[in-house]
């Protein structure tokens, strides 16, 4: 009975250090975008018209569908949660699956928006950028960093939660110990609320 006692009390400072590690890396990210959104904010006050006009070249119809899709794709990764919890893991599988392919689904509307903006020549160091005003030019610069690493986050989740049904089926991640998949629901979580800032700022503020 006490060595069970000891090995539970040791499983529970195991969770508690995973989830603080995890909750420290969060930070820095937000510290990271955070800073990418104070530049933004700056340079369009000192550019108003510029970025606005710059603005109108965005698509704020694929940009509302992503929205909706990470949107959907947080609550499917949080049922995935509750799923394993309550010791359902082939309900909780299906759910991360069906994250996954949002994750994908975002990713394919976002490879078709920048495809667009790559036929107009609008990437940096492209033709109709490099005659673009300086001001419009830091908008699409911003733009294509600013989407662009979240993107790169976007991959990094989806191959986390792949990772995670890994460990499901070879039941490392099961109902009594599912730690990992709430630090990587956390992850996920951040990757939506780092969109939610992006969409306004880029798609909507005129």
């Amino acid at each position: 009975m006490a060595n069970f006692v000891l090995a539970n009390s040791g499983h529970n400072r195991d969770d508690e250090a995973s989830k603080f590690g995890m909750w420290l890396f969060l930070f820095t990210e937000l510290l990271l975008f955070g800073g990418l959104f104070l530049v933004y904010t700056i340079y369009r006050y000192l550019n108003s018209e510029a970025f606005l006009h710059a603005s109108y070249e965005l698509d704020v119809i694929m940009g509302t569908i992503n929205t909706v899709v990470l949107l959907t794709s947080s609550l499917t990764v949080a049922l995935s949660i509750t799923a394993i919890q309550k010791g359902n893991v082939k309900l909780s599988l299906w759910l991360i699956t069906a994250t996954i392919l949002f994750a994908l689904t975002f990713l394919v509307i976002k490879y078709f928006e920048w495809s667009a903006k790559f036929e107009h020549g609008l990437f940096p160091g492209m033709d109709h950028y490099n005659h673009l005003e300086p001001a419009e030019k830091m908008f699409f610069f911003l733009y294509f960093f600013m989407t662009g690493l979240h993107g790169l986050h976007v991959v990094i989740g989806g191959a986390l939660l792949g990772y995670i049904m890994w460990d499901i089926k070879k039941k490392e991640v099961t109902p009594q110990n599912y730690v990992f998949l709430e630090n990587g629901g956390l992850y996920w979580h951040l990757v939506d609320i780092i969109w939610i800032f992006l969409f306004p700022l880029f798609y909507l503020i005129h």
